[in-house]
């Protein structure tokens, strides 16, 4: 199956973005009012010679907006000097009109009216907006240095109802439809997305009224934003990557829009390391864009609104304030010498035959089901990507609401008890043709209709399931251990693996079944079945009884964990081709392959000290740019290697 490696386009031309939101250390979102040529001048230079060639700009809404029909000329004059500035130095820039929210807080216009005036939904309001849009496109659209346009900033927040919840999905979409058609109508042709943080329940599991579904037929992009704190070291470093995979769902480019980390959270040197696990692995997860937060500190800013009151906002910057560059940015420099290596525009994701399936109870409300049945398959659906890069299993993303690929060898359905009726039969139908369907069981986190949503999970798995009604089977180990009575892929017989025990009194639950056509591959340490194999025609279907991924979802400090081997027992089991393998699971990998037939491999190391592997490859592994064939390779703490593979 294909894997997203969609690309913004230009004129027909296929174009990558790196670079930095920028505000000016001369004010934060204020400084238009203070703006200095000068020091403008000086930080792009610092970002331009750091390998950067954007930024994302904004016109802070109160004051390029001061009445309802009017636009403050002489802060355009100061944007259309800003724009003359990139030009100078090779770059461009994606400006963003509805700021709006920044930083912790919300910046109203003056004339506003208050919240009781609805950003969606009041008839004004929205064309005031739309009419602010096409005003600032008609009179900078035809500058050189303008790469791109963005509707608004993290809308989801600033658009926030006090007391009223979610907006309507409806007044969502319309009013996207009517910004877009805003930069349209002001001869803005450059692309165009709505900054929004690809939040929407699509992505995310959270409903927001933003359907990243629907609003990715109106955007050429779709641009996640991502902040989110873990419990885990292998799953922060792979977030972005897994919401880059997620935001697919849109089959539009994804430029990773927003990301980064304030100085007051974290030492420099971890800095460097999140920001460079960040970048390759959202990159080998289709991410065909990056734009950091953001260019500058603000130290002495601490007596103005963001920064009194959130005052880690001031260091978030990939320079300091006086404009020396910081770990982040030259994390970004080398990243770009790594795009430009290897042609990056020219590249696209190796394709593979395993498949991430993703419920459509994810993103549809259906009756009775819940938040925390979406907020399950979210986390669950991560650990098992997690997992798979853990097992140099490269994985593509199929949806149930788009219909499952069939072109799969591999079908994973980790922790997951809904899935829609139609596509159950559907599964079954792919191992009947020669696929492997894998399942591990999960009895969900709450009360509520507890327990599997499949018909005849028995016939699925050839097994007689021993629930009863109302009931879970609590496991009552702090640790489960399978034992292998069995060869099962790279696994051998008498082999145990061992799985640290987590969940609520709801999910902490075991699947009882006995054998009925399937083999018993592993069993737990009281002799109950925990992974089984049914033959199904020329294919075959896998159950695993307890819930791995859950497990290790709502652990902290877990990874990597032992479901890993199941999965890379699973790819051998299935016959998936892999171009290259690590038998190390705190090494990932994964190819990109060249319009001009060459590919190269990265290696992402999740080691905090130094780690030498030797990886199993088709082929013969060379340095960028050529030398020796290597055997091994060393990357040093949390360190990157990219080699090209000739096969």
């Amino acid at each position: 199956m294909q894997r997203n490696s969609a690309m913004v386009t230009v004129d027909g031309q296929a174009v990558t973005w790196l670079g930095a939101n920028f505000w000016s250390r001369t004010g934060g979102p204020l400084m238009w009012r203070n703006y200095d040529p000068a020091v403008v001048r000086d930080e792009l230079r610092v970002l331009s010679e750091h390998g950067l060639r954007q930024t994302r700009s904004f016109f802070y809404w109160p004051d390029f907006h001061p009445e309802p029909d009017t636009v403050d000329e002489e802060k355009v004059a100061h944007f259309r000097d800003f724009l003359d500035a990139h030009t100078e130095y090779g770059m461009t820039s994606i400006p963003t009109f509805i700021v709006g929210h920044m930083s912790g807080e919300n910046w109203d216009p003056a004339w506003r009216g208050g919240l009781s005036r609805d950003l969606y939904a009041d008839v004004w309001l929205v064309s005031r907006q739309a009419w602010f849009v096409e005003q600032m496109v008609s009179r900078l659209h035809d500058h050189p240095a303008v790469a791109g346009w963005l509707i608004s900033n993290e809308m989801p927040i600033y658009g926030r109802r006090r007391g009223q919840g979610v907006a309507p999905q409806s007044d969502v979409t319309s009013w996207s439809v009517l910004m877009v058609q805003a930069v349209r109508a002001g001869g803005g042709t450059q692309p165009v997305s709505l900054g929004d943080g690809a939040w929407g329940i699509e992505v995310t599991g959270d409903d927001n009224g933003f359907s990243v579904r629907e609003t990715g037929k109106l955007v050429d992009f779709v641009g996640p934003h991502v902040y989110r704190m873990e419990s885990d070291q292998i799953r922060q470093h792979l977030n972005a990557a897994f919401l880059c995979e997620m935001a697919a769902v849109a089959n539009k480019p994804v430029v990773l829009e927003e990301f980064g980390l304030s100085t007051d959270f974290v030492s420099e040197p971890n800095q460097g390391h999140y920001y460079r696990q960040t970048l390759h692995n959202s990159l080998l997860a289709g991410a065909t864009g990056w734009i950091a937060w953001n260019n500058t500190d603000y130290d002495h800013l601490n007596t103005q609104d963001p920064y009194r009151h959130h005052p880690f906002e001031m260091h978030f910057g990939i320079t300091t304030n006086t404009g020396e560059p910081k770990a982040p940015l030259r994390e970004l420099d080398a990243f770009a010498k790594v795009l430009s290596t290897v042609d990056f525009t020219n590249t696209r994701r190796a394709d593979t035959d395993a498949a991430l399936v993703v419920t459509s109870y994810l993103e549809r409300d259906y009756p009775i089901s819940t938040a925390a049945d979406r907020s399950l398959v979210f986390h669950s659906l991560r650990q098992g990507y997690v997992a798979a890069r853990e097992a140099s299993l490269p994985v593509g993303f199929t949806r149930e609401e788009d219909g499952i690929v069939t072109d799969a060898k591999l079908y994973l359905l980790p922790s997951t008890r809904q899935i829609l009726a139609p596509t159950w039969i559907q599964l079954h139908d792919l191992a009947e043709s020669g696929a492997v369907v894998y399942l591990s069981y999960c009895s969900g986190e709450h009360a509520f209709h507890r327990g599997p949503w499949f018909q005849k999970l028995d016939d699925m798995f050839g097994v007689e399931h021993q629930l009863a009604y109302g009931l879970t089977n609590p496991i009552a180990d702090d640790v489960v251990e399978f034992t292998f009575q069995e060869d099962f892929g790279s696994i051998r017989s008498g082999e145990v693996l061992r799985f640290a025990v987590a969940g609520n009194e709801n999910s902490r639950a075991f699947l009882p079944v006995e054998a009925r056509g399937a083999k018993v591959v592993a069993t737990d340490q009281h002799g109950n079945p925990a992974l089984l194999r049914n033959a199904v025609g020329s294919g075959e279907t896998i159950l695993c009884t307890y819930p791995l991924e859950h497990m290790a979802a709502v652990s902290a400090r877990v990874n990597p964990e032992q479901t890993y081997r199941i999965y890379d027992a699973l790819a051998a089991v299935a016959g998936v081709e892999r171009t290259v393998t690590v038998d190390d699971p705190r090494v990932f990998t994964d190819t990109l392959v060249h319009t001009d037939g060459s590919r190269f491999v990265w290696f992402v190391s999740q080691h905090d000290t130094e780690a030498t592997v030797t990886p199993s490859t088709t082929g013969t592994l060379r340095p960028l740019g050529g030398g020796e064939p290597v055997t091994t390779v060393t990357l040093p703490a949390y360190g990157v290697g990219v080699f090209e593979l000739e096969v």
